[in-house]
């Protein structure tokens, strides 16, 4: 454990983790130096890592309370995802494999729009780990968005519309626009479903600033009528979504990503439907959003 070290991406965001072995052990003092990187990094790569889901648990756990996985799109039943009765509620699948008819997982191949995980919630996880079992030859990439960056590069009359904003989370869909388990349409975004959050959040450990977007569709920012609130939204996704905030991940089989889900949004490229891939995810239980 004493030869871990750290390589940056060269992105805006990201660094892979060498030399840990995260079925084995690990001190406080690995695990210390781990989520320094995390803290400065905001998205963490461990490559070559041979995990099963008590192993991703365990080692998800040393970053706070696990999260429970959330509401499936309509027909969609965990019990075909092959996950054991322990690991049912704490493991999601994203997958596009198919097995006797029957999807082994959620969000199969098709793309993912730029998103903050479960921020529709009043507590959004503060973390995400995605452990990749099966990836396709080309596709599929994941891509980070750094938000602290996008709030700091933020032009004046942008931050100054921002501030003491809040907008709400839609809950009743997922990152792929698919209506979720005991959900309707919802024609008003005014009506839209789901937590309200500000728009410039505070970092609870690192203190600083970043947006707070969840995702763009169902957004509406309180206190302006719908015309001002899509125009002042629209223009804060188009500065936030460029690529110089951007970094990709291309998976291998092996590879854990882990993000700040408080400062990080991501997205995921389309891929061939008749490619498998299979991604097991935990999530860590957040705490309250605070204001920036």
């Amino acid at each position: 454990m004493s030869e871990i070290w750290i390589q940056p991406t060269g992105g805006a965001l990201g660094a892979d983790v060498h030399g840990v072995d995260l079925r084995q052990p690990m001190s406080d003092a690995t695990f210390g130096r781990i989520a320094e990187a995390w803290g400065e990094h905001l998205v963490l790569r461990f490559a070559g890592q041979k995990l099963d889901d008590p192993s991703l648990m365990k080692f998800s756990a040393r970053f706070g309370e696990l999260d429970r996985v959330p509401v499936p799109t309509a027909g969609f039943d965990r019990a075909f995802s092959e996950l054991t009765e322990e690991t049912v509620e704490w493991v999601a699948v994203i997958s596009s494999v198919v097995k006797n008819g029957k999807p082994l997982g959620g969000l199969g191949n098709y793309e993912l729009v730029w998103h903050t995980d479960m921020s529709y919630n009043p507590l959004p996880p503060r973390a995400s780990l995605l452990y990749a079992l099966e990836v396709p030859p080309d596709g599929g990439n994941t891509g980070f968005l750094n938000m602290d960056a996008a709030y700091e590069a933020l032009p004046e009359d942008l931050k100054r519309a921002v501030e003491g904003k809040t907008c709400i989370h839609d809950s009743s869909r997922n990152s792929a626009g698919e209506l979720r388990q005991g959900f309707q349409r919802t024609l008003d975004v005014r009506q839209t479903p789901g937590a309200v959050h500000p728009l410039v959040r505070l970092h609870p450990v690192t203190g600083r600033k970043s947006l707070f977007l969840g995702r763009r569709p169902g957004a509406y920012i309180h206190g302006l009528s719908i015309e001002e609130s899509e125009r002042l939204l629209n223009a804060i996704w188009a500065h936030a979504t460029q690529e110089h905030f951007a970094w990709y991940q291309k998976w291998r089989i092996g590879d854990l990503v882990m993000w700040d889900n408080r400062c990080v949004m991501h997205r995921r490229d389309a891929f061939d439907e008749s490619l498998r891939r299979l991604m097991h995810r935990t999530q860590i239980v957040g705490e309250p959003v605070l204001a920036g």
